[in-house]
């Protein structure tokens, strides 16, 4: 078996190629066929636990992680073997086949492409051998001249598997046919060649107010536009990059509002999606303690890098909003990195944060300690919850299945846990409770994705990941022309 290969490709950051490969992960599925998705180097703070190439556990990036989902696939680390997690604005942390690498890392950005290519080519050709049809993604534009040579994630993949390539672009932009023109132009004819065709993303209005420009660019280049796909806000994917629009989906009257403070290196925000479409939920992405003011629950999220993004807080004082919010016995919820700042310290003495920050004190609303080990946590785990009280009581019997991706260990505090200030752990080794059982700290990601965690806490369920997939083929197959997606898999 040697899977035909389908690549979607963009104009830009943002255009819309990764929802498009979970979507045409889920049409070819839908036909029988046996389909992966793959992308070559992903950069992104939004990792899932998958499995690894000899039965351990690694990290990919977490739009992968859906694309296997809906290619109805076991994600494994094959799928994305070049993970960056960026942890300043000038250094990422390398994950290679899932696993962190320190000389990769600390090698210079152009130095690591022919050190990482055969691992691409070999995870690449491996889901080939296994597959019907591997689903490409790229990454930002494959024209960026000034990166072509050292390309390893758009046309160098491409032409290594020979294939059929889409090209989107936002047209809600502006200068679509533009930026669709002048990105084929930019390439060699042998890549010209690759692409076989043009769709337009997020039009608002009448289609057939584009013409004669469809005709008109397929003149130009030979390579017909394919489809216009309609602005969707509500298709249920996860937004890859960056935070997601501020925008809530959820019916009815608001009866919770949940502030996530939104601190530069925030990682896995991806895990609060759910929220936006819980009935009577209102989302806030918090940047000012203004942000916080009217917030029923206050949530720290993951980071990146702890110790720099605790510091942002408190300059932007943040850290006081959360401490008065508490103080009046508002709801409080830190997660992975959010659980170590609302600790008593951070001590690193490993040099794992970025920064060099080293020792800092949390926010001190939990009496714990977090260290930062130079080994990684990275698992899938399943735990319950017990003994819970307060506003988080619900959640008590309550088991929920998740990810871990930290290097902090966390424990109590030995002074303060002598003169019997104690938190109690409320999920072995994984989530403690302050005494008054507002705060709660949790190592634990995906909360929010648990159907029965929603349960608990709101009485309701979402949409299903299923039912989001199964959309997305469905409004793909609405709007492409008849035919082009059974036409891209046909082998010579």
């Amino acid at each position: 078996m040697t899977a035909v290969c389908v690549m979607v490709l963009g104009t830009t950051s943002g255009a819309g190629k990764s929802w498009l490969t979970t979507s045409l992960c889920r049409h070819y599925a839908r036909q029988g066929l046996k389909v992966a998705p793959f992308k070559a180097q992903n950069m992104s703070n939004n990792a899932r636990v998958v499995a690894g190439v000899s039965g351990e556990q690694g990290e990919i990036g977490s739009a992968q992680y859906f694309q296997s989902l809906a290619a109805r696939a076991e994600p494994n680390v094959r799928m994305n073997p070049v993970l960056l997690k960026p942890e300043a604005d000038t250094r990422s942390q390398v994950v290679l086949m899932g696993e962190v690498s320190p000389e990769l890392s600390d090698m210079p950005w152009r130095g690591r492409s022919e050190k990482v290519w055969p691992h691409i080519t070999a995870a690449l050709d491996g889901l080939r051998a296994e597959n019907d049809v591997v689903v490409i993604e790229g990454a930002g534009s494959p024209a960026e001249i000034n990166l072509h040579a050292s390309d390893i994630v758009n046309m160098r993949v491409a032409r290594h598997a020979q294939a059929r390539c889409l090209l989107v672009t936002d047209i809600d932009r502006g200068g679509a046919f533009a930026h669709l023109y002048g990105t084929w132009a930019l390439l060699p004819p042998d890549e010209r060649a690759l692409i076989h065709g043009f769709v337009l993303n997020k039009f608002r209005g009448d289609a057939a107010l584009l013409a004669p420009g469809p005709q008109m660019l397929q003149d130009l280049t030979g390579v017909p536009v394919i489809a216009t796909l309609p602005m969707w806000w509500q298709h249920g994917l996860p937004e890859e990059d960056g935070v997601f629009d501020d925008k809530t989906r959820a019916a009815g009257a608001v009866t919770k509002s949940v502030a996530v403070i939104a601190y530069p290196r925030i990682s896995n925000l991806d895990e609060f999606q759910p929220l936006k479409n819980v009935p009577g939920v209102h989302l806030v992405w918090a940047r000012t303690p203004a942000d916080c003011a009217r917030a029923d629950w206050i949530v720290l999220p993951g980071s990146k890098a702890t110790a720099a993004d605790l510091a942002w807080l408190r300059v932007q004082g943040l850290d006081r909003a959360v401490a008065d919010h508490a103080a009046h016995g508002g709801a409080v919820l830190g997660i992975c990195g959010g659980l170590q700042m609302l600790g008593e310290a951070l001590i690193d003495t490993h040099g794992i944060e970025p920064m060099a920050l080293g020792n800092a004190p949390g926010l001190g609303l939990l009496p714990l300690v977090t260290a930062f080990d130079a080994d990684k946590t990275v698992r899938r785990t399943t735990a319950t919850f017990d003994g819970l009280t307060g506003p988080w009581a619900a959640l008590s019997g309550t088991t929920a299945s998740g990810y871990e991706i930290h290097h902090g260990q966390t424990a109590q505090h030995p002074a303060m846990a002598a003169g019997g200030d104690v938190a109690r752990e409320v999920m072995p080794g994984l989530a403690w409770q302050n005494a008054a059982g507002n705060v709660l700290g949790c190592y634990l990601h995906g909360l929010f994705e648990e159907p029965a965690v929603l349960r608990a806490l709101f009485g309701a369920a979402v949409p299903t990941l299923e039912t989001v997939f199964d959309g997305l083929a469905d409004f793909l197959e609405q709007h492409v022309e008849p035919g082009v997606l059974d036409a891209l898999i046909k082998k010579d």
